[in-house]
């Protein structure tokens, strides 16, 4: 897999090469217009892809991405979702350089907009209930009926609106709507609402406004300001794209922008909505945006899952017009084939089994050396204490072998990997008639050597030793819901919450590990891939690893 080969040319970049082809625009500008109402996640990393990929591809014109914030909704907004943004954005590979932007910026040119089209009758202030303009709307088979505002004269929607902006009206009391056609066919064109009254404090603006506009207002003013020549949005835009067209037609824009929409990513076992990941933050079902389990950029990040895994699978799925659902262990498999290449080796043992070494003295090793990577040899090797006394997984032993078990046994051999090969003599059991202690010997001459003849020993092990081995706090992340499609699960999507989707245990695990810093990927040999926590893992002090993913796939087993 390779993160730079070309992307395929979908039918987006189709109409932008044609565009270019054909003179229509000399260059091209994108852009990538999230709310800060919450964190991104994996379907935002589709469209950050998508826009600022199309400007990286456009290497023989000019080209670029503008990273803008729709700040229009101050109740939701905080600078916090701002800072996660830019950050996830930096993080996934992109660089929006001196084009960073808020709509917010544009709040004096949308207010003149919006009395353009006033003094041309074409907006009014409203001063019905939204449950009465709802009624007066009609529906998909009714043609909407006139409101006593729409006939006001211009000079009274001018002083009105006025008004309005000097916050001489309470929330709710009116608004400003557009007057296209209240017997059309597109719901979205009967006299949509242009500007509500909000009395709340801007992140950015502070309390210098107390209206505000409808994102379907400000959405098209902010690409045409901006120049933004492909206004890339998902489908659920198709049928607001004549409205879109309609503020363009009908405002003094200094460009006119082209809307295309894309089919949406949606995941299997996997929630997309940013007001369901909200209330799985607020009702504390995760620990934070940011919680390993969470589809959202920074909880993937958090996880292990590479940035390069992420790119190259919005790239693999690719763009197209209809809207569809991935597996997810599509996702996953990138994941993993990115870390099998890039991941260095370390050991663990997460169910710990003492064994002793009886004749350590025969042979005995301060260190056994092992790769880093075992394909990739400029990692070189490190050295892993080891001495009379080791853990090893309780799975590797076996007082009475099955059929196929080719592990530690009484009277078998196994290869302790970058060690000796020992032979269990003898083992001890609890009260509970559980195995707790194996006793062992080396055969001498061993390490980085065959079996002598007549061994049989047809596996190696990985272990911890237990002199200098440290106590690692693991948290085995898996999927965060059993079923897959929680948005369709009997009693909502919180009851298909899989209540394994985080376990945490304490395993032993190479000294090695205590000084590695914060977002340390590596895999645990045998076990899977893992990473210490950005938060909670202290260099030298506390040592947390986030599994990634298990080495295989085993939930398609499930299915």
């Amino acid at each position: 897999m390779s993160d730079n080969s070309p992307a395929k040319l979908d039918f987006i970049r189709e109409i932008i090469a044609d565009d270019l082809a054909t003179g229509k625009h000399s260059s091209v500008i994108t852009r990538f217009p999230p709310e800060p109402n919450g964190y991104l996640h994996i379907g935002h990393a589709k469209s950050i892809c998508l826009n600022f990929g199309i400007a990286q591809e456009l290497s023989n014109v000019a080209a670029r991405c503008h990273l803008r914030f729709d700040d229009t909704n101050p109740e939701k907004e905080e600078s916090e979702y701002v800072e996660s943004i830019k950050a996830d954005v930096q993080w996934l590979g992109f660089d929006w350089q001196e084009h960073l932007y808020f709509a917010s910026d544009y709040f004096d040119f949308f207010y003149d907009c919006a009395v353009h089209l006033i003094r041309n009758g074409l907006a009014y202030v409203e001063k019905l209930s939204s449950e009465e303009m709802r009624v007066l709307r009609g529906n998909l088979v009714t043609p909407g009926t006139d409101s006593p505002g729409r006939s006001r004269s211009v000079e009274e929607n001018l002083t009105e609106f006025s008004r309005m902006r000097a916050g001489e009206y309470r929330e709710g009391e009116c608004v400003l709507r557009a007057r296209i056609d209240l017997a059309s066919s597109n719901m979205n064109l009967r006299d949509p609402v242009l500007y509500r009254i909000m009395h709340a404090e801007h992140h950015n603006t502070g309390g210098r406004w107390c209206i505000y506009p409808m994102y379907d207002y400000a959405h098209p003013l902010e690409d045409a300001v901006e120049h933004v020549t492909h206004s890339l949005c998902t489908l659920e835009f198709e049928n607001h794209r004549p409205l879109y067209d309609w503020v363009i037609a009908n405002c003094p824009v200094p460009s006119k922008p082209r809307q295309i929409e894309f089919a949406r990513l949606n995941l299997t076992y996997t929630v997309m909505s940013k007001r369901k990941l909200l209330e799985l933050v607020q009702a504390a079902f995760v620990s934070g945006w940011n919680d390993p389990r969470l589809p959202t950029i920074s909880g993937l990040r958090r996880r292990g899952f590479p940035a390069e895994a992420i790119r190259h699978f919005c790239k693999r799925i690719g763009i197209t017009k209809f809207n569809g659902t991935t597996d997810v262990a599509l996702l996953e498999y990138d994941v993993r084939d990115v870390l099998n290449r890039s991941a260095p080796r370390r050991m663990g043992v997460l169910s710990p089994l003492r064994v002793t070494l009886e004749n350590w003295h025969a042979e005995p090793l301060s260190h056994a050396t092992l790769p880093n990577h075992p394909q990739v040899p400029e990692m070189g090797t490190r050295e892993v204490p080891i001495s009379s006394q080791i853990w090893i997984e309780q799975d590797d032993f076996m007082a009475v072998p099955e059929k196929k078990f080719f592990r530690l046994g009484p009277d078998r051999c196994v290869r302790l990997k970058g060690g000796h090969i020992i032979r269990c003599t003898r083992y001890e059991t609890n009260a509970d008639g559980l195995v707790d202690h194996v006793f062992a010997e080396i055969l001498p001459g061993t390490v980085g050597q065959d079996a002598p003849a007549g061994i049989e020993c047809r596996a190696a092990i990985h272990w911890a030793d237990a002199a200098t081995a440290i106590d690692a706090e693991i948290r085995l992340i898996d999927r965060l819901f059993s079923v897959e499609d929680p948005d369709a699960a009997e009693g909502g999507f919180i009851q298909a919450l899989n209540p394994c989707s985080m376990q945490i245990i304490t395993a032993k695990v190479e000294p090695s590990l205590a000084d590695c810093p914060p977002e340390f990927s590596c895999q645990l040999d045998r076990i899977g891939y893992f990473i210490t926590d950005s938060i909670d893992h202290a260099s030298g002090k506390h040592c947390v690893l986030n599994r990634t993913l298990p080495l295989k796939d085993s939930w398609s087993k499930q299915r």
